[in-house]
């Protein structure tokens, strides 16, 4: 709960040249990030409660930004300063670092969805099926900063063949979507994966296909599928699927 920042800077007065935000964070790293007007003017707040109460001192307090469907760090948390400029800061956090170096040798910046994503909860890293064959629930969750989920697909084969896997309410926009699908292990060795699809048909890319597009040093924005390797003795690893 949080007052609307279009309402504020409407209040304050927002020059015609001005095309950016900085807002700056009170905590000891003193994080500077630099966000496009337009979405501030969109739909974000300048949060103040959480679930009825204050915000505690490790979400933000006394104040944060909160960006639907934008990526963590321009939540600034912490807020003490935004400052309007016709230019982005180019500060430590959106140049050393949240920039991507791509394969051609190009630079990837300013980058702020979150793209669609899902994780098997369960089963899942720390946990271990016992050793027989059965029927298990998969279950999990999947986000997209773009919208709704559409679609979420299972593959116990490490992608080779997927199901759809059932949906459950609320489906709501830019918000975590549970799902969950009947599955019998026969025992074997299997490879757990899941792919969801959002409302504007983004689907979620294999590690392959994202490291090809992006290079090897886009994982402030890592998206991926993951796989979960179950032996047949029943335990579950982290592997890196195709």
């Amino acid at each position: 709960t949080g007052i609307p920042l279009k309402l504020l800077l409407q209040e304050v007065g927002i020059k015609a040249e001005a095309k950016w935000v900085i807002a700056e964070a009170a905590d000891a790293a003193a994080l500077n990030i630099s966000i496009p007007l337009e979405k501030l003017l969109d739909d974000a707040i300048l949060a103040l409660y959480q679930n009825g109460e204050r915000l505690r001192p490790e979400n933000g307090y006394p104040m944060r930004l909160v960006l639907p469907g934008w990526e963590g760090i321009l939540n600034v948390k912490w807020l003490r300063q935004l400052r309007l400029t016709n230019e982005p800061a180019m500060t430590r956090d959106e140049t050393s670092q949240y920039t991507e170096l791509m394969p051609d040798g190009t630079a990837r910046q300013f980058t702020f969805i979150m793209e669609a994503k899902s994780l098997i909860t369960s089963p899942s890293l720390g946990m271990m099926l016992p050793d027989n064959p059965g029927t298990y629930q998969i279950s999990g969750l999947a986000w997209s900063g773009r919208g709704k989920i559409a679609r979420v697909e299972i593959s116990a084969d490490g992608g080779e063949t997927w199901a759809d896997a059932e949906l459950h309410s609320p489906i709501l926009d830019r918000a975590f979507t549970r799902f969950s699908l009947p599955w019998h292990w026969q025992g074997d060795y299997s490879v757990l994966q899941s792919r969801a699809t959002d409302e504007t048909g983004y689907v979620q890319p294999t590690r392959d296909a994202l490291v090809q597009q992006r290079g090897q040093h886009g994982f402030f924005h890592y998206n991926a599928i993951v796989s979960w390797e179950i032996t047949e003795q029943g335990d579950i690893n982290h592997v890196y699927g195709i």
